[in-house]
């Protein structure tokens, strides 16, 4: 009984860091700031990506206007399904259900604020 109790609390010693580590990293989850590591990895070779500046090619939209075409909000389930364009540079793109809502979460924190 001695043994299991031991072996009990070395286990609660041990792990105790994990899962407190664990604890703080959900709530450390920052979906606007993991939009934007996001789209700064797969986006920023074309589309600028930020508050300022001009896209690396051109024609592709400026992440900060593309409110004024879309509803930011509905680009979600293109970002899962994946972003199909009628540009045959743009590569198709497909992201899981948080990553989509982290790019929406930083796409809506670019629109001016009212």
């Amino acid at each position: 009984m001695k043994t299991l109790l031991n072996i009990t609390l070395a286990l609660a010693v041990g792990l105790g860091p994990l899962v407190a580590g664990g604890l703080v990293l959900a709530q450390d989850y920052n979906p606007v700031a993991d939009g934007q590591a996001l789209v700064t990895m797969y986006c920023a070779d074309c589309h600028a990506v930020g508050a300022t500046g001009d896209s690396a090619f051109p024609p592709a939209p400026r992440f900060r206007e593309l409110h004024l075409r879309y509803d930011v909000e509905f680009l979600s389930e293109a970002l899962v399904e994946g972003i199909v364009t009628a540009h045959p540079d743009m590569p198709q793109f497909e992201f899981d259900p948080q990553q989509a809502a982290a790019i929406v979460a930083y796409l809506k924190s670019l629109e001016p604020q009212v």
